[in-house]
């Protein structure tokens, strides 16, 4: 990436992060509101219709639906961080119990070879007596 990709990348970064604000919206609000009484003094339902449309709603709902954009992503960010952190208490959970079930498994042999020797013995005192 050169020096202009990443100077663009930046700039488009802050303008974004300035959009995104609900202060912004406000500021758009009383931007577009500037025009409204000259809107509204044409008297002609079109002009009005556009000043609302092309005016008022897309300045205004730009700001509006990125700030709620950012709301969305955040708490998707927190489930996802939520979720990742309970995955790795659980492979823990999982990690303990295979190492508990692996020493269970070693005090079984021992114990299976335990009964298999007294049983050798037991059979050989019974061979011999």
């Amino acid at each position: 990436m050169n020096i202009f990709e990443k100077l663009n990348q930046n700039i488009a970064q802050k303008i974004t992060s300035a959009v995104a604000t609900m202060w912004c919206a406000y500021l758009f609000a009383a931007i577009a509101l500037i025009s409204l009484p000259t809107a509204i003094r044409s008297g002609d339902t079109i002009v009005i219709v556009s000043w609302i449309a092309q005016t008022f709603l897309q300045l205004v709902l730009l700001s509006v639906i990125m700030v709620g954009q950012s709301v969305q992503s955040k708490s998707v960010e927190r489930k996802i961080d939520e979720t990742h952190f309970a995955s790795l208490a659980e492979f823990e959970l999982a990690k303990e119990a295979q190492t508990v079930a692996h020493q269970e498994l070693k005090e079984l042999r021992q114990i299976s070879q335990e009964m298999h020797s007294l049983v050798r013995d037991l059979e050989k005192r019974v061979s011999k007596g």
